[in-house]
């Protein structure tokens, strides 16, 4: 999998042991109630697209090792948390 700066630097800091594990369990709660928030699919979006970004979007997809909605969903998270960079 290609990451990209941001998860290339939290990784090497996992590796040198920066994190630490949380035995508090009000802190853990907190922290696992944000990740249920930020993964749930709880929309729906239909969208008309030429069927040569369509195609676009599924190689790039396929390159990447996701199912082409997955890719699509992350790019517009990306997007929306303005982590979305132009080459």
């Amino acid at each position: 999998m290609k990451l990209n700066k941001e998860e290339k630097e939290l990784l090497r800091s996992v590796e040198r042991g920066e994190w630490k594990i949380t035995t508090n369990k009000a802190e853990l709660r907190k922290y696992q109630d944000a990740a249920k928030q930020m993964m749930k699919k709880d929309a729906r979006l239909n969208i008309r697209i030429s069927s040569y970004d369509l195609q676009g979007l599924q190689k790039k997809a396929m390159h990447e090792g996701l199912p082409y909605q997955t890719f699509v969903s992350s790019l517009l998270h990306k997007y929306v948390a303005g982590r979305l960079v132009e080459a």
